[in-house]
């Protein structure tokens, strides 16, 4: 595996700890070769982003571990400026030793640039296999880059878990609070500040409502947007009804805050998936979600997990009612958990995975298996 790795602060890297957590558990030996920071078994540091000579790092730490196929979790941040362009010659390395590449791209919109255009006709062309998370994702890359019959869909992930008992008591909160989760990195694009504005609104209708911010900036991106953020939030004629957790959490903390929600808005603009989304189906947290995602009001389509708000006042109402009623908080919250067990555990896609391994991948050792004991 190519990838990004805990505990470097990213989604994708947290992607694939589980992945691969699930992979092993279906019986694979399974090495990750990370940028310098990943931690954790078989992980092995071997390259910056920018590193100019980042395919032949990564190459050469590969081919250390013999690997039967190699799995690239692909962003085009991961792999060096222009839009990660130095993961063409890192594909061609593998391909000239004969080693089957599988790729899965976790950043792909309905509309290309020029540059990602290049950058992805060529990867998927030289690839064995190629993964995406949403059909919608498969159908844009036909319509506008070009016509392949390599590429496969299989979605984002979740976790089987059960919610944190006493998780409001945990994070400081009464029982009987009714909790809106705002968490993640804050970005602009996430527009997380359209629900600090409409708060006052909710609360005014739910008395017991509290507004929950969980999260912090990644690195040192959008510093201007999160001042102007938290000066919202100070601005806020309902600062009181607003806790404020800041921190880059251990999965377990973040367990925690998550169990403690009632809802989670996602007033999205722009993005292919949410790791937020997947977590609260996990946990079966009920989501109002903006239409501009597409990854996203499909999700809540198909799992029946939450409501889609076209604007402002339809957030309020959505979330005012999931807050209210009881009776339809507990069905959504048991459609997303069924959703998460019938269709995303990491079981299925780990085993979806392997499905595509073997489609591209000959073992000539008979019925040999890995073992670990």
């Amino acid at each position: 595996m190519v990838s990004s790795y805990p505990p470097i602060e990213c989604g994708i890297a947290t992607y694939t700890e589980y992945l691969v957590d699930g992979l092993r558990r279906l019986g694979n030996e399974v090495y990750i070769v990370s940028q310098f920071g990943g931690e954790g078994e078989k992980v092995h540091p071997a390259f910056h982003a920018n590193d100019p000579d980042l395919a032949e790092k990564i190459f050469q730490m590969m081919a250390k571990f013999t690997p039967d196929v190699v799995h690239i979790q692909h962003e085009y941040g991961l792999f060096g400026r222009p839009k990660g362009v130095n993961v063409i010659p890192l594909v061609h390395r593998f391909k000239l030793c004969r080693t089957p590449v599988v790729i899965t791209f976790h950043t792909i919109y309905e509309d290309f640039s020029r540059e990602e255009k290049i950058i992805l006709e060529t990867l998927i062309r030289t690839a064995d296999s190629v993964i995406v998370h949403e059909e919608y994702q498969k159908e844009a890359i036909l319509k506008k880059i070009g016509s392949f019959n390599n590429i496969r869909v299989i979605p984002h992930g979740a976790r089987e878990i059960e919610a944190i008992p006493e998780a409001k008591k945990k994070i400081g909160l009464n029982k009987d609070r009714k909790v809106i989760l705002l968490a993640g990195y804050f970005r602009p694009s996430k527009g997380l500040e359209r629900i600090v504005r409409i708060f006052p609104r909710i609360a005014e209708r739910v008395d017991n409502a509290v507004l929950v911010i969980a999260g912090k900036i990644r690195q040192q991106e959008y510093r201007d947007y999160t001042d102007e953020f938290f000066r919202l939030v100070n601005d806020s004629p309902t600062l009181d009804r607003i806790m404020i957790l800041r921190g880059q959490f251990p999965q377990k903390t973040f367990d925690t805050i998550l169990s403690a929600a009632n809802v989670v808005p996602l007033p999205y603009q722009k993005g292919s998936q949410s790791g937020i989304l997947v977590h609260c189906l996990a946990f079966g947290r009920p989501v109002v979600v903006s239409p501009e995602v597409r990854a996203l009001r499909e999700m809540v389509t198909r799992a029946k997990c939450g409501l889609i708000a076209n604007n402002d006042d339809e957030f309020v109402e959505h979330l005012v009612k999931i807050l209210n009623d009881d009776v339809f908080y507990n069905e959504l919250s048991k459609n997303a958990r069924d959703y998460v067990k019938g269709t995303l555990s990491w079981k299925i896609v780990a085993q979806k995975t392997i499905n595509i391994y073997h489609n591209v991948l000959l073992v000539p050792y008979g019925r040999a298996k890995y073992i670990d004991v």
